[in-house]
């Protein structure tokens, strides 16, 4: 061996006897030590049930999850530190509670090892069926078992691209062998582990190490996956892919060059349709306050069809920041369409009298106490798209929320080239 034993002498296995997951461990040890691989250069991912305890009784870094998951920390880990040694030890009800995650794991080929507990059964919590239950083994959960079929480690994972898969029994001679080959491959190796439970699983069925031995001969190969899914490691694929993009922008900065109409909390809300622009028209408005020294928010509402798009958009510039994104009380309302009007239909009855409800003449509202005023934007020969930019402009005309400098500048930091200069001609419209 090349280096000194890994095992916690402080927290030695504390497993039933002759559970076949003591001989995991050692074997764990003894392929680390063979390999040369110091403490330090290792991190253990654990997942709850007996295979959750493994991360104890090693002096290595390790992570101890929820139940199922742990596939999902430890390629956290390898994404952000890359020259360690990942492995993930789950026994086969985390297996069947993770699959899914299991499933993501093989897509991407991550430089992750797997090692699978598999003693058929919950062994922790009583001897249920889980997802490699033999479908004529006796378990506490009664016949739940003889429902489904139970999971073939080697075929699924490969089937959803596993690069590395392969069986073994704990009491076969060549463990450390492909225990090694997992660790030293570089992508992602999941390597079926099958044991015997004598806490629960052996009690109720006739297993023993020669029978794992012969029902894993009547299973299919899983030979051919090792080739049929060879490609590049995921992390390092990344990192190549991620050198060859261009360089995000930095952050929009916008300094305070104008003052404000009044320097308070104000809530506007727009109320459109697919293809008005309200949430350009909602940026443009964060960013003319944002001119003017205010915090801006802006929350939309979720489109859920496509073609339908936003119809509703937030807004709240204040002096102060601004903790809560929504709105209590509008000052202004810009009302453009039935949709975005339908769907804010019971909010009109909050309204106050104080609060300005600017809608596109012919519109109809819901009774509200807002001061309505009504802009003909067809008379004016605008488009439909361009209605909101308008009541911005017809805002900043009167003063009202904004100014026409902050309007001006938020244009010229949102546009530029011919789009710069037809959103001038709309401002300029309302002059």
């Amino acid at each position: 061996m090349n280096g000194d034993s890994l095992l916690n002498a402080a927290r030695p296995p504390v497993f039933c006897p002759g559970c076949s997951h003591e001989r995991v461990v050692h074997a764990l040890d003894k392929t680390l030590r063979r390999m040369g691989i110091k403490g330090e250069q290792i991190v253990l991912v654990s997942d709850i049930g007996c295979s959750g305890l493994f991360d104890t009784f090693f002096n290595t870094h390790a992570l101890h999850g929820l139940h199922g998951r742990a596939l999902t920390y430890a390629t956290g880990i390898k994404m952000a530190r890359p020259d360690l040694h990942v492995i993930v030890t789950m026994g086969d009800g985390g297996l069947g509670i993770g699959a899914a995650h299991v499933l993501s794991t093989c897509r991407r080929n991550i430089d992750l090892t797997l090692l699978v507990l598999n003693n058929f059964n919950y062994g922790m919590t009583g001897g249920q069926c889980s997802s490699t239950t033999p479908m004529e083994a006796r378990v506490s959960s009664g016949f739940l078992n003889r429902l489904e079929k139970p999971l073939d480690v080697c075929q699924m994972f490969g089937t959803a691209g596993a690069a590395w898969v392969d069986r073994t029994s704990v009491y076969d001679e060549d463990l450390v062998d492909k225990m090694e080959e997992a660790v030293r491959f570089t992508g992602f190796s999941i390597l079926d582990i099958w044991g015997l439970c004598p806490g629960r699983y052996v009690k109720t069925n006739k297993v023993t190490p020669s029978t794992l031995r012969e029902e894993m001969k009547q299973l299919p190969s899983w030979k051919h996956f090792s080739q049929l899914n060879r490609r590049p490691e995921y992390a390092s694929h990344y990192r190549e892919e991620a050198s060859r993009c261009s360089q995000p922008q930095e952050p929009l900065r916008v300094e305070r060059i104008c003052d404000p109409p009044e320097m308070k909390r104000q809530e506007i809300v727009l109320l459109g349709a697919a293809g008005q622009r309200i949430l350009t028209a909602g940026e443009l408005l964060c960013l003319a306050g944002m001119t003017a020294g205010m915090h801006a928010t802006q929350k939309n509402d979720y489109p859920i069809t496509v073609m339908r798009g936003h119809s509703i958009t937030e807004v709240i510039l204040n002096p102060e920041p601004v903790d809560f994104t929504g709105i209590e009380s509008p000052d202004v309302v810009i009302a453009l369409a039935e949709d975005g009007v339908k769907r804010w239909r019971s909010a009109f009855s909050r309204l106050s009298d104080r609060c300005l409800v600017l809608r596109t003449k012919g519109l109809a509202i819901p009774e509200t106490a807002a001061t309505p005023v009504d802009l003909d934007f067809r008379e004016r020969k605008l488009k439909s798209g361009d209605w909101a930019l308008a009541s911005l402009a017809w805002l900043a005309s009167k003063g009202v929320v904004i100014t026409r400098p902050m309007l001006h500048k938020a244009l010229e930091l949102r546009f530029s080239g011919s789009a710069l200069e037809d959103a001038m001609k709309i401002l300029d419209a309302w002059e």
